[in-house]
């Protein structure tokens, strides 16, 4: 790790709490992306394709200006369909997503984000166990 990781990090980190409370202050929602995209369909669209659009346009843009995303996929693309269908179903269950949990819920101190972000800690913790040492069990994924 070095300084330019650090300071991108921490950037990255302030931009996304300055979005979320920007988001509240204007529009009186929380950036949990999963009811953001969930209510595209609803009146209040505009907005919503907005933010979605800015998301999805970020990493190109960040390439055009030079930047590099280095990435590799450790696990074929079978693995990755199942464990996003896994997220998208526990994001139903637990009633949101990460950034709505985990960036809004515990900046406000709901105490229900607060449960909800330290139970899917906690499953992500023991899928990643599970996945690495006991599915991998000497094998390539």
């Amino acid at each position: 790790m070095n300084l330019s990781t650090i300071l991108s990090s921490l950037a990255g980190g302030a931009l996304i709490g300055l979005s979320a409370a920007l988001l509240l202050y204007t529009h009186k929602h929380t950036a949990g992306i999963s009811g953001i995209a969930a209510g595209l369909w609803q009146r209040d669209a505009g907005w919503r394709a907005w933010f979605l659009g800015g998301l999805l346009i970020s990493a190109p843009l960040y390439r055009l200006g030079g930047g590099e995303i280095a990435m590799t996929l450790d696990h074929s693309p079978a693995w990755l369909a199942v464990a996003g269908l896994l997220v998208g179903y526990g994001t139903r269950l637990g009633s949101g997503c990460t950034s709505g949990h985990g960036v809004c819920g515990i900046a406000r101190l709901a105490p229900r984000s607060l449960a909800a972000t330290a139970t899917f800690m906690l499953c992500a913790g023991a899928t990643v166990y599970v996945v690495r040492h006991i599915l991998a069990a000497g094998q390539s994924l």
